[in-house]
């Protein structure tokens, strides 16, 4: 990952509604939840959250498809270990310190092995 890909990314996840969808995705699993339920579970008018969904499909963060006569949005797993990997993979200067505890952290989190994103 390059930096511009990380700030976008970041960018993306600086706004509290987006980030709040964000959350409920990557809670979701790699299922997805569909638009409607998004719009349901976060109260957001459709015109507001398809911009919110618009511009973390846009920075990588999630993933749609179509399932239907829904569009299924789903967290992009990979991306997302990409970016927490390029904030750490300089800690100290290669040490194990920092860096162990986090992947330990991550390793309890894991409930699901991260999937392939394809954008639809």
């Amino acid at each position: 990952m390059d930096s511009t890909t990380a700030l976008t990314a970041f960018a993306a996840l600086s706004q509290e509604g987006r980030l709040e969808v964000f959350r409920l995705l990557v809670k979701a699993g790699p299922d997805g939840l569909a638009a409607g339920k998004i719009a349901e579970q976060v109260g957001r008018a459709p015109n507001t959250l398809s911009a919110q969904l618009n511009l973390l499909q846009q920075a990588g963060l999630i993933d749609s498809r179509r399932e239907g006569r829904s569009i299924i949005y789903s967290a992009c797993f990979d991306q997302i270990s990409d970016l927490i990997v390029y904030l750490l993979e300089d800690c100290c200067a290669g040490e194990p310190c920092v860096a162990s505890s986090v992947q330990a952290a991550a390793d309890r989190a894991l409930c699901c092995a991260p999937t392939t994103s394809t954008s639809s």
